[in-house]
């Protein structure tokens, strides 16, 4: 241990001790800020209801909301490896993904590579990410897909969110344009459900 010359041993010790103990406090706080985003818990809850005859929309293997079950909601979104469930989506008119897409209001050809991204990822508050671009990350591949829509953690249930429950909050709902890319083909077992990673592109 070099000391610096006029300062005493105590000193020395004392601000020694500082500098491990706000480095000490810097390593917790920054492993609790990690543990807490990465566990992202419930903000609260949605109570399923009966939806209307006919107004259940199962495409793409679609969920519908239970009556008086009661499915979790988030805020937030796991941080900061990215690492989320790819889903299948239809963006279109009439089709399972409900309202037109958030960004622009407007419903998109699935044909074209294109996601909705769960809240706490899309921009909770600010839409951060609204019409711009994530590389994807699965089966081996990489695809460019640009964000237009959100996939709503914290609400569902009703005829915006086509009677489905929210969404988790590790989801890429995905274009079919997507899933081609990444080489999936239709029928197989990871097809409409597959563990991917992603950046912002």
């Amino acid at each position: 241990m070099k000391m610096m010359k006029g300062v005493s041993l105590n000193t020395y010790l004392s601000n020694y001790s500082l500098v491990v103990l706000l480095n000490l406090l810097f390593a917790v706080l920054t492993c609790l800020e990690i543990t807490g985003a990465q566990n992202c818990g419930p903000s609260g809850n949605v109570t399923g209801t009966q939806p209307p005859p006919g107004k259940c929309n199962r495409e793409n293997n679609s969920q519908c909301c239970k009556p008086g079950h009661r499915y979790s909601t988030f805020t937030c979104s796991p941080h900061p490896n990215h690492q989320a469930i790819l889903t299948l989506n239809g963006f279109g008119p009439r089709e399972d993904g409900g309202s037109e897409s958030k960004c622009d209001n407007r419903f998109h050809n699935n044909n074209t590579p294109i996601v909705a991204l769960s809240t706490g990822w899309f921009g909770y508050r600010n839409q951060k990410r609204c019409m711009h671009n994530i590389a994807i990350t699965g089966n081996g591949k990489t695809v460019t897909a640009m964000v237009v829509d959100e996939c709503d953690s914290t609400r569902g249930c009703d005829k915006e969110h086509a009677y489905q429950p929210p969404c988790h909050n590790n989801i890429v709902d995905a274009s079919k344009a997507v899933w081609t890319a990444l080489g999936v083909p239709e029928g197989s077992a990871k097809y409409g459900h597959m563990h991917v990673t992603w950046v912002d592109a």
